[in-house]
């Protein structure tokens, strides 16, 4: 009996961090750069009003999210499109503009889900080399043919927490052909205070070749929820607007998103928060003699090649106390871990154990 075959796809399956360690869910969870603080009190607050009602469905366009981001960002609410996470907005964008035969280019150690959106719909992924952890625009451009259609970046950058500057990244699109589409993940922009940084929203909303995209995942603490949203031209939004399904997002999520995005003052309790830790955690790995980059995002990239431990063991001994953290060896870097910060009180349990981990 013969029976249906899936088509051959070649592309790798995303691993998530993980909240589990030996079917137990860790007591300290610092592997998926989720929020630090969590929802606002009241985003919380909605969420638990909303979901008192399941029996109507979402508005599939999200109109009321939409007009809140574009009074808030002062953007054309008819140019932004929203999506279950920014993923699916990396999904739609890959599904719209690639073809077999098509070619993408991505730094060599970023966000995983691009080049596996790139690859499921036929293109052929090629990593840009970078310096020090930096992406490198140059390097960008040398990858570049006749055949590239997408440049996808995170600015800051997931893994790294290095980010680009704003006359490196305006030189970047200046350089590409104007038929190339370059889309920047803003998921981290809030923790960046550099002078010589701005959003992508900031330098290319009224460009008709790159699309910005933000999440709700990240300071917001709605990760569970899954709300992202994107912003372009019309001519793309009305082109990825026909592929996108409907009702892509819930009640619940699209009502406590508008809520969160209404509390600016959680929201700069949770840079202060992340800054400053950021700042801590920095120097006690410093003292450790960890390797680490300065990080403008809400996690750190470590590195054990001076150190006699080595990251696997380091997982491991972290793991057992309840702390989970986020391996590096699937984005290619090897011998070390990421660790998003976390509460107080649970990075200080991070940074004893890695001290105890370590004999310092």
């Amino acid at each position: 009996m013969r029976l249906p075959k899936p088509n051959n796809i070649d592309a790798e399956k995303y691993v998530a961090g993980m909240s589990l360690f030996k079917r137990k869910i860790a007591k300290i969870k610092l592997s998926a750069n989720e929020s630090a603080l969590g929802p606002s009190p009241k985003a919380k607050k909605e969420f638990i009003k909303v979901s008192k009602s399941f029996s109507k469905y979402p508005d599939s366009d999200g109109v009321s999210l939409r007009t809140i981001l574009s009074k808030k960002f002062k953007l054309d609410k008819n140019r932004i499109i929203l999506g279950s996470g920014s993923d699916q907005i990396f999904e739609l964008i890959c599904k719209a503009f690639l073809k077999k035969g098509d070619e993408v280019i991505v730094p060599k150690y970023s966000f995983i889900i691009y080049r596996i959106y790139s690859k499921m719909n036929g293109a052929k992924v090629f990593f840009s080399k970078e310096n020090n952890f930096k992406v490198s625009v140059n390097e960008i451009l040398k990858k570049v043919t006749r055949n590239t259609k997408v440049v996808f970046l995170a600015n800051p950058n997931n893994p790294t927490g290095t980010y680009i500057k704003k006359k490196d990244l305006m030189f970047l699109r200046k350089k590409l052909r104007s038929s190339i589409l370059l889309v920047v993940d803003d998921a981290y922009f809030e923790y960046v205070k550099q002078k010589d940084y701005l959003s992508a929203l900031k330098l290319f909303a009224n460009y008709k070749n790159v699309v910005i995209t933000r999440t709700f995942s990240k300071i917001y603490g709605l990760a569970g929820l899954r709300v992202g949203w994107g912003y372009a031209s019309k001519e793309i939004i009305t082109a990825l607007n026909k592929i996108k399904p409907p009702f892509n997002i819930n009640r619940p999520a699209l009502s406590t998103a508008a809520a969160a995005v209404k509390d600016s003052n959680w929201l700069k309790k949770e840079i202060k928060h992340v800054n400053n830790w950021n700042n801590k955690m920095f120097e006690e790995f410093k003292k450790m003699k960890i390797q680490t980059n300065k990080s403008y995002s809400n996690f750190l990239l470590v590195n054990f090649d001076k150190v006699k431990v080595k990251s696997s063991k380091v997982f491991k001994l972290l793991a057992h106390a309840g702390i989970l953290v986020r391996k590096m060896d699937v984005y290619g870097i090897k011998n070390s871990l990421r660790i998003t910060i976390g509460k107080s009180e649970e990075n200080k349990k991070l940074i004893s154990k890695m001290k105890k981990i370590l004999n310092v």
